[in-house]
């Protein structure tokens, strides 16, 4: 395979990534896209970077530039990670409940393959408990790939270790004549829609008002302009007194006024 990318190459097929996913791949991000290219590549039986340009440029049903995004984007996730903001959503939604609140609406607004999804409808179920509510969870990404494996809610048993015990005896099943694989429960499936987004698209065809959102790790792969647009289509989602959740690593300072800092990677929607 050939080992060189051309530099007019590179320049085509970063542009193609930001234009569809808002994704900016710097100079310094060459290598990362050869690396991350190489099995796609391997998979179409293609030796050279030019001859898999030609195909992602001539697939009018958009596949290749979908497997192009999963490839180069980080789908690093696991249940309940960063544990601090789920005992947050968990407060929160105690003490909306213990006000009168019954109608709740939370977003994973890049979701993955569902483990930070389930890890936010474990915590909200469980808060909730013992409360007549509405409650429902939309998790969205840009891949199908990872949605239909969020879908389907099944994980190797390894994978699950990150779940607290008192929510792996609630919320998982034992998949029959599989021993090392576990079901999300269906009753936490049921209170989960999951929808293929590209949140940099906005507006987002989504309505709100929103309770919570989940945002994190994903504004870092963003140039100023996309993520001042995020933001502002965040603010119009989530109700006034709602709550944004981002990575440790991202920050709203500079980039809006809607949205007060609770804590490092909390914030609540004001009103204005």
């Amino acid at each position: 395979m050939q080992t060189l990318m051309r530099d007019d190459t590179f320049q085509r097929i970063r542009t193609i990534v930001h234009e569809a996913s808002g994704i900016s791949l710097g100079d310094g991000k060459r290598t990362l896209v050869i690396a991350r290219l190489g099995k796609r590549m391997r998979e179409l039986e293609m030796g050279d970077y030019d001859t898999y340009l030609e195909r992602l440029e001539g697939d009018s049903s958009g596949y290749e530039q979908e497997r192009l995004i999963d490839a180069v984007s980080t789908n690093v996730t696991h249940f309940f990670r960063e544990p601090s903001h789920f005992d947050d959503v968990s407060h929160i939604l105690q003490d909306l409940a213990a006000q009168g609140r019954s109608r709740f609406r939370l977003w994973s607004a890049a979701c993955s393959s569902g483990e930070e999804l389930y890890s936010l409808a474990m915590t909200a179920h469980t808060a909730l408990a013992g409360h007549d509510v509405d409650l429902k969870i939309l998790g969205t990404d840009i891949c199908n790939d990872v949605l239909a494996r969020a879908s389907k809610g099944v994980y190797p048993r390894d994978h699950v270790k990150g779940i607290p015990p008192e929510h792996r005896f609630t919320y998982l099943d034992r998949v029959d004549g599989q021993r090392d694989v576990m079901r999300i429960t269906q009753e936490l499936r049921d209170l989960v829609v999951l929808r293929r987004t590209n949140i940099t698209r906005t507006p987002l065809p989504l309505q709100g008002p929103l309770d919570i959102v989940l945002c994190r790790n994903v504004m870092i792969y963003f140039g100023r302009s996309t993520r001042e647009r995020l933001t502002r289509e965040m603010a119009r989602l989530i109700a006034p007194g709602g709550y944004l959740f981002v990575g440790h690593a991202e920050s709203l300072h500079g980039i809006t006024d809607k949205f007060n800092l609770i804590r490092p990677s909390v914030y609540q929607r004001n009103s204005r």
